[in-house]
């Protein structure tokens, strides 16, 4: 664990209607679901309130590329939100390519027996704990935090 920084992280997976939420413990063993907030004009404030509460030192926001790896329309309201998210507190925002994070959480609670439509709640919180859990163990791997830090100018 050579390069890995110590410290709670929230990832977070934006959506049109509602924003998946998931931690991990300070060792970045497990990321685990936290919530499923509602996309209003309260969720950038109850993110703040979840950040104080876990004493999180980052978000990790999902970067929701297509498959070449160029933005959508998803993308540009994703950076959007994090620098919306970073304006609004103290912790850095960091945006992580979540290509397949939905599709593997889809996949994983049919695994579990559960329907679509009976995991529309918990979808974008599972969407969550992957995108985060690749940030982990990507830094864990690699020594470098995962993704792109929001706020800078797009290339």
């Amino acid at each position: 664990m050579s390069g890995f920084r110590r410290g709670v992280r929230l990832g977070v997976d934006v959506g049109k209607a509602r924003v998946g939420v998931a931690r991990c413990d300070p060792d970045g063993m497990l990321a685990v679901p936290v919530e499923t907030v509602p996309r209003d004009e309260r969720s950038i404030a109850r993110l703040v309130e979840l950040a104080a509460e876990y004493a999180a030192m980052e978000f990790v926001v999902g970067l929701p590329l297509n498959m070449r790896g160029e933005d959508t329309a998803s993308t540009a309201d994703a950076r959007e939100f994090a620098a919306r998210l970073l304006a609004a507190q103290e912790a850095p925002v960091r945006l992580v390519d979540e290509r397949l994070s939905t599709v593997t959480a889809h996949s994983a609670l049919r695994q579990s027996g559960r329907s679509q439509k009976g995991s529309r709640n918990i979808v974008d919180q599972v969407a969550a704990v992957v995108l985060l859990q690749h940030a982990i163990d990507s830094e864990k791997r690699t020594g470098a935090a995962a993704g792109i830090p929001a706020g800078l100018p797009e290339e």
